[in-house]
Parts: structure tokens; sequence; C-alpha cells
């Protein structure tokens, strides 16, 4: 493992700023935190339409690997929308990846909304607010999302090894990364047009089954991700920036004529970077194509990015968020890069799931990366609100950075991800001062993300009980020693 100085280990203010400051990562935060009605993270927003989110907590969309076969939600999936409303976030947003249709899936227990699962997925919503209500109160300032997404490129609908892509474009690297064979085909501008037909319907059920939004999922390589880099896509849907962003105008213009009243939110991967691969070490290197093997090689499929595969150009994001607020979409959660080619850059970690590499950076220059890029977009768009990511890692000092975020309008929610999983009730704790649960508190051992690459349900293997004492917690093991 590299030997990067575990967060942990910072235990107070002036050593965390020691730390950042070796490192070079700008990252500022409180050092004293506030709680009651008056702290900055316990403040309602406001929304455009006159109702309020009543904190300034999210919780980000996880996708658990644990439906069933045909879609519908299992105890374990209950069980951890139970834990969302639990938490004290006020604002979930998608709470999980649901397919729109069955060849989207990421995985084939991934849910589904159809006819068939729709009572399932008004029934997580329901266990979500009946939690929420039993440990908070109320509920009339909680808004509830459900994320929409087809898979693209990393489908696996029938099979958890093997993927059934369906992509864009041929990208050089992507391509060669995952053995696509030289006559995968490419979708057409038709089957494009079939989907945004089924992206519709699909939130015309969300609506019926309660929910308040529809995330358009573009981020961390999935289908409507992969449109913003289709710069070499001839057609509709391809080149220029306009055509790029077609697929997100046509579904949203779609669902504002057959479905009034339903909100739009779009989760982003405003930034990217080249694929990466592990090095003869282990620690992750860019994995130029052949023959280019410095940073000055041209790489034109980041979204975000300043052509070089490792730099930032956010004029691309700045014209998206343009385009959200033009279209009405007010709601924004931004996110970076993608857990299957750069998880280093999606999600800091110092200990790497089991397909990825050593982290080639202190993962806290990745922490502050995301919210300085989230910052800027903020500052581009202040009447849009924007959810912040890549929290996790901060551990301990979340609320401390998260307080700060909040309080300066560098973004007006902080989502969290992989710590719900560990410590639901992280919110609720902040929230009320009470001192936070250390032992509960996420570490990044990726064993979330671990298991769903072997197989398994995703959930915290080395922190909740539920999990660790499972069977499944064996199998674990044995594909980590293996």
């Amino acid at each position: 493992m590299t030997n990067y100085r575990r967060v942990a280990a910072l235990k107070t203010p002036q050593a965390l700023r020691e730390h950042l400051a070796e490192i070079g990562a700008d990252l500022p935060f409180d050092a004293d935190m506030q709680s009651g009605p008056a702290a900055p993270l316990a403040q309602p927003y406001r929304l455009p339409g006159g109702g309020a989110i009543g904190n300034r907590f999210a919780v980000l969309p996880m996708e658990g690997w644990d439906g069933t076969i045909d879609g519908h939600p299992s105890d374990l999936t209950v069980r951890r929308w139970q834990r969302f409303g639990l938490s004290g976030a006020k604002l979930i947003w998608g709470g999980e990846a649901v397919a729109v249709r069955p060849d989207g899936r990421a995985n084939p227990n991934q849910l589904m909304i159809n006819e068939a699962t729709l009572a399932g997925l008004a029934g997580l919503r329901e266990t979500l607010v009946t939690a929420h209500e039993a440990s908070h109160g109320r509920s009339d300032d909680l808004l509830i999302g459900l994320q929409l997404t087809h898979s693209g490129r990393f489908a696996r609908p029938t099979d958890k090894k093997r993927l059934a892509p369906q992509i864009l474009y041929r990208h050089p690297l992507l391509d060669r990364k995952f053995n696509l064979p030289a006559d995968q085909p490419v979708m057409s501008d038709d089957a494009i047009a079939r989907l945004i037909d089924d992206y519709i319907a699909a939130a015309r059920l969300a609506q019926r089954a309660g929910f308040a939004f529809v995330d358009i999922k573009h981020c961390h390589g999935y289908l409507e991700h992969e449109f913003l880099s289709a710069v070499d896509r001839p057609g509709r849907y391809g080149g220029s920036f306009e055509n790029r962003t077609r697929f997100l105008r046509e579904i949203a213009a779609g669902i504002r004529a057959a479905v009034p009243g339903l909100d739009i939110g779009v989760r982003l991967s405003a930034i990217d970077f080249i694929p990466y691969r592990p090095g003869p070490d282990g620690v992750g290197v860019p994995d130029w194509p052949q023959g280019a093997q410095d940073a000055q090689s041209a790489y034109r499929y980041a979204f975000g990015g300043d052509g070089t595969g490792l730099g930032i150009d956010l004029r691309e994001p700045y014209a998206f968020l343009d385009l959200l607020a033009a279209l009405n979409i007010n709601l924004v959660c931004i996110t970076a890069g993608s857990p299957y080619y750069n998880p280093h850059v999606q999600r800091p970690a110092l200990f790497p799931p089991s397909d990825g590499y050593q982290p080639p950076e202190d993962p806290l220059v990745g922490v502050a990366r995301q919210i300085n890029a989230t910052a800027q977009l903020k500052r581009h768009r202040p009447e849009l609100a924007v959810v912040g990511s890549g929290y996790s890692y901060l551990q301990e000092w979340l609320p401390n950075v998260a307080q700060y975020a909040v309080r300066t309008g560098m973004a007006d929610f902080v989502g969290l991800g992989r710590m719900v999983l560990a410590y639901p009730e992280m919110p609720a704790d902040v929230l009320a001062g009470r001192p936070l649960q250390r032992k509960r508190i996420c570490r990044t051992f990726s064993d979330c993300t671990t298991a769903p690459r072997n197989g398994l349900a995703s959930g915290c293997y080395p922190l909740d009980e539920h999990y660790k004492s499972s069977p499944a917690a064996a199998q674990l093991a044995e594909a980590k020693a293996g």
C-alpha cells in the first residue's frame, strides 16, 4: 500500500492544516462546529417553487447489487433505504440507480422501473419516509428523487462477470481496456430515440411511485455521460456540444410534456481524466495510447478535461450548467470520473477495490479537486441547487469541511455515499452536536466496491454487523485473499 498519512491520525485542526499544506491540497475547513437551528448545515434550502429542503445533507445514489433477477427490491434493498431515512438527511438524491430497461442494467440484480416493479419502488420510498418520521419527526421538508440510468458501455444485464456493452462511439482506450471486439456496433440514432421514450415512460412511473424528481444520470462512464464525450460520433447525438447534449434536452422536453409536476435533476461527472491502470508497483498510472508516454499527448474524451488527460477545463461544464438553467433544471449533483477506469478520481480512498490500483496521489488531493471544482461551478450558476460529492474520505473531518463549504457558498448540499452505508446517522449526530461515533466512520476500505466486483451484494462489510456476520463476508474474504 502507498504510504499516505491516514486521516484518523490527523487529530487536531493544526495537524490537518499542516498536512494539507504539505501535499498541496487547497481544502479549507472550519475548526469549530456549530449545532442547533442556526448552524449552517441545519439551514433549510428554499426551492424555486417555494418548497423547502430541511437541511444541507444529501444521501447520494448507490447501487447495491441486491435486487431480484426481475428488478424488484430485496430485503437488503429495503434495509438500505430504511437507513437512508434514519440518516436525518433531508435530500435523498436518487436513492438508487434504477435501470429504465433490461439491457441497461449494470448487473443482473440492479433495480428496474416498470409496471411490475412499481409497487416495490413505491414501497422503498414509503419505508424511507416512515423511518425518517419515526426518528426525526417530520417529512414535509424531505425531498426524495429516483436516479434513472442506462449503463451503456458498462452494462452487465445477465451475467455479473460479462459485459454486454452498448456504446456511442469507438473509444480507443476503453475498447482496448475492456476487450471490445473490432466489430462492436455503435448505437444508432434510431435506437437512441427509442431509449429517450423509455426514459420518459420511466419518469411517468417514478411520479406514480411518489418520487418528487428523477435524476437523468450523466456520470461515471455510463451511457448518458458517454454522450458528453462523443466528440467523434457523427449525426444528431455527437460532435458539437449541442449534439452531445441533445439526449438530455429531448428527455427533458418529453418529461415536461408527459409528466407535469415532476422535477428533474442531473448528477454530472463534471471532470474526467484518462483511464488508469496499475503500474509495475501497483500504483495507478495513466493508460496512455501505445507510443504516447507523457501528459502532452492529446486525449479527446474527457468531458471537463483540458485535452491532456490529466488536467481540468471547465468551459464545457459551465456550458452544461447554463443549459440546465435554460431547461429549468435546478437540481445538479457534481461528481467526477468513473469507478471503472479512474476510481481514484471518482472515489478517493486509501484502500483500492479489488480491480483497482494503489492511489497515485494522497486521496485528500482528490477530495480537494472535487470540492473546488464544485465550488467553481456553483459560482458560475449560483441559482442552481448544487450538491457536492467526494466527502467520505474526510472521515472525522467531514463535518468541518462540509460546514465550511455550505457556509461560504461552495455548495448548497453535502452528499454522502459510502459513509451512509457504514454510519447512516452521521448527519443526525452532526446536526444535534453529538460526538461522532468513531468506530462507525467509513475508512474507505472499498469492500462496498470489491464485493460487487466479485458478484456479491454491496455493503459495509468491515463496520456493519449485518454484513460483517453474513455468509457473503466469508466469500468476500476468500475473494480478496485470492
